[in-house]
């Protein structure tokens, strides 16, 4: 019988458990596929402990664990185009990631290229689409410095890469323990916590012109504060806070060309996964224990064995 990792109630990491169970059967619009890696994402403990996506429901338990998943195609349901059995693909699974076998909405997958590791694929549906969505989003000007908070995680990380490549001036909120990370990809570090307007201005003299936050809470507050234009200010952390302090939410495009897009500045060498963590399928908890602490660096992938 295949393998999943699943959260069997809402609670904490005691309600989670490697199972056995029968491989899902693709319907209407999706693709069965054999999972090679899986990454692993904040969203995933916090689903686990009962957060709804909004506009869905609560799935039924057991409910396997896992936002993004790339692996072969084995079965492919009604009225998809574009794909076939053998296919090598990544998207957003529908029955969850950490398992040997997952549902993808064709709607939402893309082919694998050549060039793309499927440990890299798994790294890209969610944090580093997320980057992309946002910075489409802010659309900052070449010249012109960004404030990334939470810099040092999955999204953040690929937000930095994304905007120095595209010739914008970024500073970096981060830990002290992830300064030299982040000042690799090219950005000028600020360690995080209070007080971090003050740190920021004296980082960035002539001030910066958009945040994008990770955060939420009181980095964004102080974040939002540095801002001549609210409207200047995204954040996929704190939906609620954000708006109140004027600005927006990240609005995910979640599409297959989207998906394409993304792998593509992986291949040509724009941007990086920086996955610095892989777990073998029986060891998922740890990998999700290592993310849920907070203090991941870079991304975080399940590698499950064919």
């Amino acid at each position: 019988m295949p393998k999943a990792y699943v959260f069997t109630r809402n609670g904490g990491p005691e309600v989670e458990a490697l199972v056995e169970q029968e491989a899902p059967v693709p319907g209407l619009g999706e693709l069965l596929i054999a999972v090679r890696a899986a990454g692993v994402n904040p969203v995933d403990w916090k689903l686990r402990t009962g957060y709804t996506r909004p506009g869905s429901e609560p799935q039924p338990f057991p409910t396997v664990l896992g936002s993004e998943a790339a692996g072969v195609v084995v079965a492919v349901g009604p009225d998809v185009e574009g794909f076939e059995a053998g296919d090598q693909v990544f998207g957003s699974p529908v029955t969850g990631g950490y398992a040997e076998y997952t549902l993808l909405p064709a709607a939402v997958t893309a082919h694998k290229p050549a060039g793309l590791s499927f440990t890299d694929a798994a790294a890209l549906p969610v944090a580093a689409a997320t980057a992309y969505d946002g910075l489409r989003q802010l659309a900052p000007a070449a010249g012109s410095t960004l404030l990334v908070t939470g810099a040092g995680g999955g999204v953040g990380n690929a937000a930095v890469q994304l905007a120095h490549h595209a010739g914008v001036k970024v500073v970096a909120v981060a830990s002290a323990a992830k300064k030299d990370f982040v000042e690799s990809l090219g950005a000028v570090h600020v360690e995080s916590g209070a007080s971090l307007a003050e740190r920021v201005r004296a980082a960035a003299p002539d001030g910066v012109d958009a945040v994008f936050d990770l955060v939420g809470g009181d980095t964004l507050r102080e974040a939002a504060s540095l801002l001549a234009d609210p409207a200047a200010l995204i954040s996929a952390a704190d939906k609620a806070l954000v708006v109140e302090l004027g600005g927006a939410a990240v609005v995910r495009a979640r599409t297959s060309a989207v998906f394409g897009e993304v792998a593509d500045l992986v291949v040509t060498g724009a941007l990086r996964t920086h996955v610095t963590r892989t777990y073998p399928l029986s060891a998922a908890g740890e990998a999700l224990r290592a993310v849920e602490s907070g203090h991941a660096q870079g991304k975080t992938v399940i590698e499950v064995t064919a």
